[in-house]
């Protein structure tokens, strides 16, 4: 294994360690409340989409995981998506950092066990179209790029037949949940900030490929909407 085969397998597992073992766990990890279960339900569902939405893809485009292993090396990412693709990062994080601060502090009275329910069911719901959308997307990379090396082209069989941006749909859709099911009032804050940078993020990139993919605008004529259907 070369020098640069190890920086990369020890870059992924890096990454795997914070996305499945860490990310997942920081409520429970900030608030110190491990008997918290609304919080160990969000682990449990955040890590089985990751996980089961990475072995399917793996499956069909081996080559999808290790372009977006490698997104921080593409030099052709658009400029402001390299201020916009960390900042999705960071506001995923502050929304579970936010509940565990609140529950560590405040105690917010619980909401009923449905409402807990519904939000669960919310977040699966928003993660798995989502996961539906990278398995079915072999150019579903973590930034923003035109991939000429790899043969982009568009895309418009599955959840791209719904919304022309399915993961960004399904994951702010989870992502709204997610205050409602850790009876978080604090996380509504990054959660709101998080789905504008969202959508200013789906605006840009919406314009990039109508600018720049072949066969894009003839695409958005078919799937009119960005992100929801008879909205926007």
């Amino acid at each position: 294994m070369t020098d640069t085969q190890k920086t990369f397998t020890l870059r992924v597992v890096i990454q795997m360690i914070l996305v499945v073992l860490v990310a997942p766990f920081l409520p429970m990890i900030v608030s110190g409340q491990w008997d918290w279960w609304q919080a160990w339900a969000y682990a449990v569902a955040s890590i089985s989409a990751f996980i089961v939405s990475r072995l399917i893809a793996n499956r069909r485009h081996p080559d999808l995981i290790k372009e977006r292993a490698r997104f921080m090396e593409a030099k052709d990412t658009k400029p402001w998506d390299k201020v916009l693709a960390p900042l999705l990062g960071l506001g995923s994080i502050l929304i579970l950092v936010a509940a565990g601060l609140e529950k560590y502090y405040v105690q917010t009275p619980a909401s009923s066990l449905i409402w807990n329910l519904i939000a669960l069911f919310g977040i699966l719901l928003g993660y798995g179209f989502s996961s539906w959308a990278l398995i079915e997307n072999r150019f579903f990379s973590g930034t923003v790029r035109i991939q000429t090396e790899r043969g982009h082209h568009v895309v418009s069989t599955g959840p791209y037949r719904i919304v022309r941006h399915p993961g960004y749909a399904g994951g702010m859709l989870g992502y709204l949940f997610i205050p409602l099911l850790l009876d978080s009032l604090w996380a509504w804050i990054p959660t709101l900030l998080l789905c504008v940078v969202m959508v200013v993020r789906t605006a840009l990139e919406d314009k990039t490929l109508q600018a720049e993919l072949p066969g894009y605008k003839e695409f958005a004529q078919k799937t009119r909407y960005r992100l929801l259907p008879g909205v926007w």
